[in-house]
C-alpha cells in the first residue's frame, strides 16, 4: 500500500467551517466562478495559487511529458488544491478544471499561503502536512512530471535521476535500447545515440543530452532574481547548516537567499539513514530531514536558488556581494558560507574514467537499485560510511568494506553494531583499492586491491560499484581570497568579535566548511541558528558606526 492510500485523508483533508473561515482572510482575491470543465490551472503554468472550494469540485489531473493523463483526485467543498511548488510560487506539476457542475473557489497566492503557515497555526499545519505528503505521493506513484529516456544505469541517465530525485521531483526513466514507447519515441524523432538522455518536461519541452542547470530551468525551479534587491543575507550552500540559517532568518523577518549550484541538501542529503539526529530515535533520511527544512524555509519566505553557482564573493567594505555563474550579481547586507566540503577522491590514475559509472560518492536508492543483488565494495570508516554500509547490505549480494583503521577508531559504536550483525559484510582492516578496470561506456568491470596488513600484496576482484566515503575537503576555491582560511582550506572565524564571523567584516562561516567545526549535522543546524543572532548584532553595529559617523559630521 503506497503512501496515497495509507494517508490519504492527510493529504486531501476537508477543512471545518471554522478552518474555512480562518483560511478565507488569507485569500488573495475575491472568488471566482468556473464553468463545468472549465480549466483553472495548466501543467507548467507559473504562479498557480492554492484554490480553496466553496462548491462544486475540481478534478486533478497529472500529465507525463508524453502527455498520458491520469486522475489523481477530486477537491469538494472545503478542500484546496496545490502541493509544494505552491509555495514558492513555481510552475504546477499537476493541472485542475471543474468539475461536472462547475465550481466556486478563493485564491491563495504562494505570499498568502505562507502567511497563513504563519498567521493560523492550526490551519497552517493541515496545509503544509498536506502540500508535503501530495509531492511525495506524486514521486512515489513515478507518472507524473519528467521523462528520462536514455540508457539504464549510464552515467548521463544516473546523474540526472540523481538531480532530480534530490531535488524532490517526480521522475520516470523508459529505456531507449528496450522495446516500448522510450525506444519508440526515440525512434520517431531520429534522435542519435550521442544525444541521449533525452528529457521531456511536463509542459511538453524536449531536451537533448541536457545539463542540471537546463533541466532545473525547464521544471521552473530557480526563481527569478531580482536584479534590484539587495538582500538582508545570502547564504552560499543549500546543506543543512544553510537550511538552518534560512530558516531562523526569514522567520525574524529577514530577506533571504540560498544559493546552491547542486540540489538541496549538501551531502548530509545523500545520506541513507541518520540515526543519531535528535528527535528521530527510529532514524531519518537525509533527504527527508533536508526536504522537511527546505519547505520550512519556503514557509518564512525564503527564496532558494538550485542549481545555481556562485563563481565570485565581492568583499569590499560595506558593498558585499555573489557573482553567478549566469552573469547575474546579488548584493547583501550580509553572506553567510555555508559551502561544505567537496568529497575526497583517491590518487587512483583513471578514477575520473568511472565517476557515474561505476564509482559513486553517495548511496541513494538510484545506486541502489542498480547494485541490487551484485557484489559491491565500499571505502571509509567514518559514520557516513557506516550509515552506507547499513542501507546497501540489504539490497546486496555481499559488500566488501575496505578500512585503513578499526572501525573503533574512526566510526560510532551503534553503527559498527549493526554492521557486525550484517551477515553479508566483510570487514577487510588495512586495505585500500589502488586500480580500476573496465571501460566508461560499459562501466566499471573489477579492482585491484593492496592488503597493507599483509605485507602489501595486490589481489583482483570483480566488482561493477564502488561507493567512496574517505572523507572531504573544503569547498572554498570560489572565495578568492576573500576570507583567511587555515592550511587545509576551512575558513578561519571568531578573530574579530562574532565567533563565525570571518576575516571580513558582514561574512560568516558556518558548518563543515569552517575551521574547528564538528562534523555532525546537529552542529551544522545549531550554527546555522546561531549565526542569524550574530547577525543581528552586526547589523545593530552596522546602524551604530552610521549614526556615529552622522553626529562627526554634524
Amino acid at each position: 500500500m503506497g503512501t496515497l492510500d495509507m494517508r490519504e485523508h492527510q493529504m486531501f483533508p476537508v477543512l471545518s467551517a471554522a478552518h474555512v473561515e480562518s483560511a478565507l482572510r488569507f485569500a488573495s482575491g475575491p472568488e471566482c466562478r468556473f464553468a463545468p470543465q472549465q480549466t483553472i490551472y495548466a501543467i507548467g503554468e507559473q504562479g498557480v495559487p492554492a484554490w480553496l472550494v466553496l462548491d462544486g469540485s475540481i478534478e486533478v489531473v497529472r500529465r507525463d511529458g508524453l502527455n498520458r493523463e491520469a486522475r489523481l483526485t477530486v477537491h469538494g467543498p472545503g478542500q484546496f488544491s496545490g502541493e509544494v511548488n505552491q509555495l514558492a510560487g513555481r510552475p504546477s506539476i499537476a493541472a485542475g478544471r471543474a468539475g461536472p457542475d462547475g465550481c466556486t473557489a478563493v485564491p491563495i497566492d504562494s505570499a498568502h499561503l505562507r502567511a497563513l503557515m504563519v498567521g493560523s497555526a492550526d490551519v497552517g499545519e493541515i496545509v503544509m502536512r498536506a502540500l508535503i505528503l501530495r509531492r511525495v505521493g506524486l514521486i512515489e506513484e513515478g507518472g507524473a512530471g519528467t521523462i528520462l529516456i536514455g540508457v539504464p544505469g549510464s552515467p548521463e541517465v544516473v546523474r540526472l535521476q540523481g538531480f532530480l530525485t534530490r531535488s524532490g521531483f517526480p521522475n520516470l526513466m523508459l529505456d531507449a535500447t528496450a522495446e516500448g514507447e522510450g525506444r519508440a519515441l526515440v525512434e520517431r524523432i531520429g534522435v542519435q545515440p550521442d544525444e541521449l538522455p533525452l528529457v521531456v518536461c511536463p509542459s511538453g519541452s524536449l531536451l537533448k543530452k541536457p545539463s542540471e542547470a537546463q533541466v532545473a530551468a525547464c521544471l521552473g525551479m530557480t526563481p527569478d532574481i531580482d536584479p534590484d534587491k539587495t538582500y538582508d543575507v545570502a547564504i552560499v550552500g543549500a546543506g543543512p547548516a544553510g537550511l538552518a540559517a534560512a530558516v531562523y532568518a526569514a522567520s525574524e523577518g529577514l530577506s533571504v537567499i540560498v544559493l546552491d549550484e547542486r540540489a538541496m541538501g549538501g551531502q548530509a542529503g545523500a545520506s541513507a539513514r541518520i540515526e543519531n539526529y535528535l528527535g528521530f530515535p527510529t532514524g531519518i533520511s537525509g533527504q527527508a530531514l533536508t526536504g522537511r527544512a527546505f519547505n520550512q524555509a519556503l514557509k518564512f519566505g525564503a527564496e532558494i536558488a538550485a542549481p545555481l553557482q556562485v563563481k565570485h564573493i565581492d568583499c569590499a567594505p560595506g558593498g558585499l556581494a555573489l557573482d553567478l555563474s549566469c552573469d547575474r550579481r546579488i548584493p547583501a547586507r550580509a553572506i553567510i558560507v555555508a559551502s561544505g566540503a567537496q568529497y575526497r577522491r583517491p590518487d587512483i590514475a583513471n578514477l575520473s574514467t568511472f565517476e557515474g559509472a561505476g564509482i559513486s560518492y553517495w548511496a541513494s536508492p538510484v545506486e541502489a537499485r542498480l547494485c541490487a543483488g551484485e557484489e559491491v565494495a565500499l571505502v571509509g570508516g567514518g559514520n557516513s560510511a557506516g550509515q552506507a554500509v547499513v542501507f546497501l547490505a540489504p539490497q546486496v549480494k555481499r559488500l566488501r568494506l575496505f578500512v585503513r583503521r578499526a572501525l573503533e577508531e574512526t566510526m560510532s559504536r551503534y553503527l559498527i553494531d549493526r554492521i557486525a550483525a550484517l551477515p553479508n559484510v566483510d570487514i577487510h582492516v588495512g586495505t585500500e583499492v589502488v586500480g580500476l578496470e573496465g571501460e566508461r561506456a560499459t562501466g566499471l568491470s573489477a579492482i585491484t586491491v593492496r592488503d597493507h596488513a599483509n605485507g602489501g600484496g595486490e589481489s583482483r576482484m570483480p566488482v561493477r560499484h564502488v561507493f567512496l566515503f574517505i572523507g572531504a575537503d573544503p569547498n572554498t576555491a570560489w572565495l578568492n581570497g576573500c576570507a583567511d582560511t587555515d592550511d587545509k582550506g576551512f575558513i578561519v572565524t571568531g578573530r574579530n568579535a562574532l565567533p563565525l564571523e570571518t576575516s571580513v567584516p558582514g561574512v560568516f562561516a558556518i558548518g563543515d566548511v569552517r575551521a574547528g567545526s564538528t562534523k555532525r549535522v546537529a552542529a551544522a543546524v545549531g550554527e546555522g541558528a546561531a549565526v542569524v543572532a550574530q547577525i543581528h548584532s552586526a547589523f545593530a553595529q552596522q546602524v551604530h558606526h552610521a549614526h556615529a559617523q552622522v553626529e562627526m559630521t554634524t
